[in-house]
């Protein structure tokens, strides 16, 4: 989405282009995929508009989320992390958790097409979006448990 596309949704749904919410946008668009949070947004904002306020980023990420351009997720971690809205995906991607590090990975294919026909079958349910969360070990992380398990033995 570009600039311009944001400012006419922003005034269609009634609210004011600010350059704070394009600061936002544009540092959670910049960062597809990394899944901030939100005082890691403040952070990169506050380099392009040293005088934002973090309540405005929060407020700001609010907002976006409310409007379908972003989405929060919990990995439970304490934080809520960010990442853009794909026009392209039915369905949000999954995610691969590491227990060690906290890297998060994304597996883009939607792995419950199946599962949401039977639950539609079955139940009379449809199924508009799911959340799916694996937790483990990363490769890195693995090699570093399974090489220190070897060293123990």
């Amino acid at each position: 989405m570009t600039v311009k596309e944001l400012n006419q949704l922003l005034k269609e749904k009634g609210y004011k282009f600010t350059s704070q919410r394009q600061y936002v946008f544009e540092v959670v668009t910049e960062n597809q995929g990394k899944h901030l949070n939100s005082q890691e947004i403040f952070e990169l904002v506050r380099n392009r508009f040293p005088e934002i306020g973090v309540a405005t980023v929060y407020r700001t990420l609010s907002l976006l989320e409310a409007m379908g351009l972003i989405y929060g997720v919990d990995f439970e971690d304490g934080f809520r992390r960010y990442d853009i809205v794909k026009d392209d995906e039915e369905h949000r991607h999954h995610h691969l958790i590491c227990l060690e590090c906290g890297a998060i990975k994304e597996v883009e294919e939607d792995l419950l097409g199946t599962i949401e026909e039977n639950i539609m079958k079955k139940n009379k349910f449809k199924v508009i979006n799911h959340r799916v969360k694996f937790y483990g070990y990363c490769e890195k992380c693995l090699a570093k448990i399974e090489r220190d398990q070897r060293s123990l033995t």
